[in-house]
């Protein structure tokens, strides 16, 4: 019974035997009551009788006592004290009286005396004798007295615990709604779903059941537009649209925060593709907010017995399905391969061995130049971070960058790379040092503060300090980050938007942001002299920075042909391969201390 009562959602301790237990001893006090009303009744009808019984005994005593005194002195029409006394002897009563008339009424008990015509000639009267009647009397009003006190008792606790039990069976049903539902949707919430999945699975039998999650893409930023209550209103329509859309045997509950889950049984082949079929139809038309929404979502998609052959593994591998839909994009769709496991253990891996690396800070930076765009001169120089794994060898940023970012080590990554090019960059008081700032550096509270300390403690010039965001940063909190860029300004240091042209390219962001440079995006300078198109775009932009005050700077620059039409666009400066790749900060040292290091030929590192 307390797991059937634990598998409805009714938490330990909250069971009602309890209140059985006070209902019983309630009822209880109420049978006692009524047995000492009843005693008392029956005792008091015992002593009526018996009161009455030693009246008419006193009576008869009377008679033969006053028989007797008639056969020594004959009829006898008064009586004096020596007989009274004689008689009230005789009959054993107390305080006996003759009267010519009996008074009114006393409390005395009375009989009449008769001459022998039937004539009344007098009154005998004497006191009742009434002690045991009176001890009687009090015991059983005593024993009534507590029965009724009994049963009011017994009435105020059932209806207190009759009160009580309707209380604690509403607490229980609201106890049950909370570990059972969703409280913003009303949907089966996580614990209920996972129990669903665990008997669908025991009852399959040649049944195919379909597992599904659901990740709302990018729904931080709909809470952001709309705040907190648009966003758990927007959650709700969400919820409904894809109810809706699901057949009435299926159980859809919500799983997480912006996620949902889907069991579903059927007896054909087709029943995860049919779920995802669904799933994306229901989310083709927008929903309209304040402002037309195009909602999507990752799903991440398992059917038994193909994929696993228990809840719990259909669990693990719809989180998988889901973690590399969510890397494949905004609506993607993923059923659980191998694969995909495989993919997660070596996430997993290299996850653990990034967070011995920032511990151990076993990462490099390696440096590319920046040059004039007349001239040649080396201006700058832009950090790049490099990790060379003990059995992996070296790895591309793309690589581990993203799982820093995910994995919220990116803050710690970013400190090690600030650090280091703000420590190397001191000793080039000629050259600017450009760092990549990720979007969670930007996130974070801490991060101006961090500046100001690493320009303190390394000796750093502010002015020489460049901070590289993308688009992608803007995007997702402009105001967020138009009040950390400000407040990096504030410092001294510079900013530059990186990658322009790669993006939304929005020309409000050169308005509304404080840059200080401009950087064109490589796959525009990667087809010069190919697109014709390519360097319009190209002077467009650069009349654009230089008309907002900014210097532009081409990234990605490999043949001189690149350069002369980057020079004759205007651009002020440029980095890549046809001027020096990236290399450790000893290689900037032999540069610089070469007599041509800032004027020498192009390739002034390699």
């Amino acid at each position: 019974m307390r797991r059937a009562r634990q598998r409805a959602g009714e938490p330990p301790g909250t069971s009602m035997p309890g209140w059985n237990t006070a209902r019983i001893a309630a009822i209880l006090l109420l049978v006692l009551a009524a047995a000492a009303i009843g005693l008392a009744a029956i005792g008091l009808t015992i002593t009526q009788r018996e009161d009455s019984r030693r009246e008419i005994a006193r009576h008869a005593a009377l008679q033969d006592a006053l028989d007797e005194l008639r056969a020594v002195f004959g009829d006898l029409d008064h009586f004096d004290s020596g007989q009274l006394r004689l008689i009230e002897r005789r009959a054993g009563l107390v305080d006996l009286r003759f009267d010519a008339d009996l008074s009114a009424d006393n409390g005395r008990e009375a009989q009449s005396l008769q001459n022998p015509q039937g004539r009344i000639t007098g009154w005998f009267s004497w006191a009742p004798d009434r002690a045991l009647a009176r001890a009687m009397d009090w015991l059983w009003g005593f024993a009534a007295a507590v029965g009724f006190t009994l049963a009011i008792c017994a009435f105020l606790a059932l209806r207190a615990t009759w009160r009580l039990g309707g209380s604690l069976a509403r607490s229980i049903e609201s106890i049950r709604k909370l570990t059972t539902q969703d409280l913003l949707t009303g949907l089966p919430n996580r614990r209920v779903v996972l129990e669903r999945l665990e008997q669908a699975m025991m009852a399959r039998r040649a049944k195919i059941v379909a597992f599904a999650l659901i990740d709302i893409d990018s729904f931080h930023d709909i809470n952001d537009t709309l705040g907190r209550a648009g966003g758990d209103t927007m959650l709700v329509n969400i919820a409904e649209r894809l109810k809706s859309a699901l057949p009435a045997a299926a159980l859809f509950g919500r799983f997480e925060d912006d996620q949902f889950a889907v069991v579903m049984q059927s007896e054909n082949g087709r029943t995860a593709t049919e779920l995802a079929d669904m799933l994306t139809a229901a989310l083709e038309k927008p929903i309209y907010m304040d402002q037309m929404w195009q909602i999507s979502a990752g799903i991440g998609i398992v059917q038994a017995p193909e994929d696993g052959t228990t809840a719990d593994e259909l669990n693990r591998r719809a989180s998988l399905a889901l973690r590399a839909a969510k890397h494949g994009g905004r609506g993607a769709v993923r059923r659980f391969v191998p694969q995909i496991h495989e993919e997660h253990a070596e996430r997993r891996f290299f996850l653990r061995e990034l967070e011995i690396a920032i511990e151990q800070k076993a990462f490099d930076v390696h440096y590319q130049p920046v040059v004039a765009a007349e001239g040649g001169a080396m201006v700058g120089v832009e950090a790049l971070l490099r990790w060379t794994h003990p059995t992996r060898g070296a790895l591309a940023p793309s690589m581990f960058i993203p799982l820093a970012e995910e994995s919220g080590l990116m803050n710690q990554l970013g400190e090690i790379v600030l650090r280091r090019a703000a420590a190397d960059g001191a000793r080039w008081p000629d050259l600017f040092v450009s760092v990549n700032l990720s979007p969670v550096q930007i996130r974070s509270n801490g991060l101006v503060d961090l500046v100001g300390a690493i320009l303190r403690d390394t000796g750093m010039t502010a002015s020489r300090l460049l901070f590289e965001v993308t688009e992608g940063v803007l995007i997702d909190n402009p105001e967020e980050a138009l009040t950390k860029l400000e407040a990096l300004r504030a410092l001294g240091v510079a900013t530059a938007l990186d990658d322009f042209g790669s993006g939304y390219s929005s020309l409000s962001y050169l308005q509304k942001f404080p840059f200080d440079r401009l950087k064109i995006d490589r796959a525009f300078v990667a087809s010069l002299g190919t697109s014709g198109n390519t360097g319009a775009i190209i002077q467009s932009v650069v009349t654009l920075g230089h008309a907002l005050g900014m210097k532009v700077l081409a990234e990605g620059v490999e043949t001189n042909e690149q350069r002369v039409l980057l020079r004759l666009a205007g651009c002020d400066e440029m980095q890549g391969f046809l001027f020096a790749k990236a290399c450790p900060a000893e290689g900037i040292d032999k540069v610089l201390a070469r007599p041509s290091g800032r004027s020498g030929p192009r390739r002034t590192a390699s």
